[in-house]
């Protein structure tokens, strides 16, 4: 894949998640769950919220194997943000 294309993908997938994030994931956060991570399966739009960031992976990875997953922290400063690259065989 070029270097465009996993660009473009990119964008498409962050675009994605924010998206799954505002709709979805914002009405439902509590106080108690500022600052916790939330990783979003961007084609499916399921996501899992903890603090911690490889416990939320892990669950979403478990219920979506391969999924393209994007994380994210939650509050006013969502300054963390992972792809996953799924490893294939």
């Amino acid at each position: 894949m070029s270097a465009a294309i996993d660009d473009a993908r990119l964008a498409e997938d962050e675009r994605r998640a924010e998206e799954v994030y505002d709709r979805l994931i914002r009405p439902v956060l509590r106080p108690e769950d500022e600052g916790k991570y939330v990783a979003v399966a961007v084609e499916s739009g399921d996501f899992e919220i903890d603090a911690d960031d490889y416990a939320a992976t892990g669950r979403l990875l478990a219920r979506r194997p391969g999924a393209r997953l994007w994380l994210m922290r939650t509050g006013p400063s969502a300054a963390y943000r992972l792809r996953n690259l799924a490893v294939r065989p």
